[in-house]
């Protein structure tokens, strides 16, 4: 029966083959994103809520602009006007949105032309313009110095998401359908404090009427600190460290791992200074899972129109013309997809297209490079370490189901949607209650916590250290489920030389260093002290 199950998934996959890309984005992981920065999806977020009170929410976070130097005026990090930043949720399993969140963005000087200040003795002055986003002191109370401005819309689209039905998504006070966004966080000379900037930040959280959802979310938009943890320079430089926990234990401080392992420390941790931009959402589940198992799909996505002239006479806000229709240039579900699994030519094909296409890829999954890859540049080293003879460090079951259930099929009985569908999204079981924060597993699942990553994606979820475990076989040996060592039978230890090792980029990420209530992730870093 199993047997028949899995070639029938492989027989889906390949039969998919069509002319269109798919999958992710995050962090410049593709040639053409990296010209658009506005438009690359840094980050995805798909988890069971864990704010007290909140058990019966999802939260979905979709982050945006990539590795933001807090200093990085005067302009900082404004989202792209033209743009249509979405969150896609499908509930029936056939890999097609349900639901889609559909953010449009607007900016605005203040009064019209923004605020000018007279210069020049009288007689012979003039009003100018000046050239910062604000000119004085900003809090909660008082915004009157801000001259720049960020506000969106927010609409739910049922169905398709270019022929279903569009319905505003409002603010459940009665204000309207225009929501603010933060400025970002310029420094301590504008905001005093990062508790002052925290307030005034907190402020700009809303609670939303949904159409068709008799109880109300939330809606937040602004800077936060980025939450994704990696050692971003030395993994993209050949793996340049020894990736094997070299303590006995991550962070005991022993050398008693892996001789040579890398240890875990921040100092590995490339975007410890950086912040992005989050777009956050908590919605009922009763509001997202629709009639099927209680399992949703998601992922995020940006848009521009086809056409884009540029105006050789630029002003605020008439900078382009834009037409033709939406066009996908952004999309992310699972993490590190793009980046580690699929090749450097189909990149760009992979950030443009829709679950429903992913079968393209197929090879990408069922037989992945980066293994192989790593057995290159390791092996021999491995084994005059450890005076073994092993023939590769790369798994040797082909085709790797192990892969195709965790990111293409979900896991029977935990992700796994009721219709089965090979395609690309995090997928997340609103049934399993949430872990509260100070009990979570940075490893989800493979920590015993159900709650966790592959099972959607936690902010405190280190999908670096999992993604490495398991495109090295750590699901053909036994997984903690219910505290239970389980055999998933989708291969065995002989099959992966290296699979019970703990592969690390040494980069330490756990619940802690995030809020623990919406919009959960920290407040960002200043600009200035």
């Amino acid at each position: 029966m199993k047997h028949n199950y899995l070639s029938a998934v492989i027989g889906t996959l390949c039969a998919s083959l069509l002319a269109t890309g798919s999958f992710a984005s995050s962090h410049r992981e593709a040639p053409n994103i990296t010209r658009s920065p506005a438009l690359d999806s840094t980050d995805f977020y798909a988890f069971n809520s864990y704010e007290s009170g909140r058990a019966d929410f999802v939260t979905l976070i979709a982050n945006y602009i990539p590795l933001q130097d807090a200093y990085g005026g005067p302009n900082y990090f404004a989202m792209d006007p033209h743009a249509v930043y979405s969150i896609h949720v499908d509930n029936t399993g056939d890999a097609v949105e349900d639901l889609t969140f559909e953010f449009r963005f607007s900016q605005a000087l203040a009064g019209g032309e923004g605020v000018k200040l007279t210069v020049g003795p009288e007689g012979n002055s003039r009003s100018v313009a000046v050239p910062l986003k604000n000119v004085g002191g900003v809090t909660a109370t008082d915004m009157s110095a801000v001259n720049f401005s960020e506000s969106y819309s927010i609409k739910l689209r049922s169905g398709d998401r270019k022929t279903g039905t569009r319905t505003d998504v409002a603010m459940a006070s009665g204000m309207g359908t225009t929501f603010k966004k933060p400025l970002d966080y310029i420094g301590n000379k504008t905001f005093t404090s990062p508790a002052v900037y925290a307030t005034y930040a907190n402020s700009f959280i809303y609670e939303i009427a949904i159409p068709g959802c008799s109880t109300n979310g939330k809606v937040f938009v602004g800077q936060r600190k980025d939450p994704f943890v990696v050692n971003l320079g030395k993994t993209f430089d050949l793996v340049n460290y020894v990736p094997v926990e070299g303590d006995s234990a991550p962070g005991a401080g022993d050398g008693g791992g892996f001789p040579g392992g890398i240890t875990q420390s921040s100092m590995n941790d490339d975007l410890l200074d950086k912040n992005v931009t989050a777009i956050s959402l908590e919605i009922p589940k009763s509001c997202l899972v629709g009639s099927g198992n209680g399992v949703i799909g998601t992922w995020t996505t940006a848009s521009l129109p086809q056409a884009r002239i540029l105006n050789p006479q630029a002003s605020f806000n008439k900078t382009e013309v834009n037409g033709g229709a939406l066009t996908q240039v952004s999309r992310l579900g699972n993490p590190l997809v793009n980046e580690l699994v699929i090749g450097l030519k189909d990149k760009d094909r992979f950030s443009v297209a829709e679950p429903k296409n992913d079968g393209q890829f197929a090879d990408y999954v069922t037989h992945p490079s980066l293994p192989e890859l790593l057995n290159i540049l390791f092996k021999d080293a491995v084994n005059t370490t450890l005076g073994a003879n092993l023939p590769t460090l790369a798994p040797t079951n082909f085709p790797r189901m192990d892969l195709v259930t965790a990111f293409l099929t979900g896991f029977p009985g935990v992700n796994q949607l009721k219709t089965v569908t090979p395609s690309e999204m995090l997928r997340l079981n609103t049934g399993i209650a949430a872990t509260a924060q100070m009990q979570q597993s940075a490893f989800g699942v493979a920590g015993n916590d159900l709650a966790g990553f592959p099972n959607g994606r936690r902010p405190g979820d280190d999908v670096v250290d999992i993604a490495l475990r398991v495109v090295m076989g750590r699901l053909c040996y036994p997984i903690p489920v219910g505290g239970v060592d389980t055999d998933l039978g989708l291969c065995k230890p002989a099959d992966a030389n290296v699979g019970n090792v703990p592969f690390t980029d040494g980069a330490p990420l756990n619940a802690s260093m995030m809020k623990n209530m919406f919009p959960y992730l920290a407040d960002p870093l200043a600009g200035s002290n």
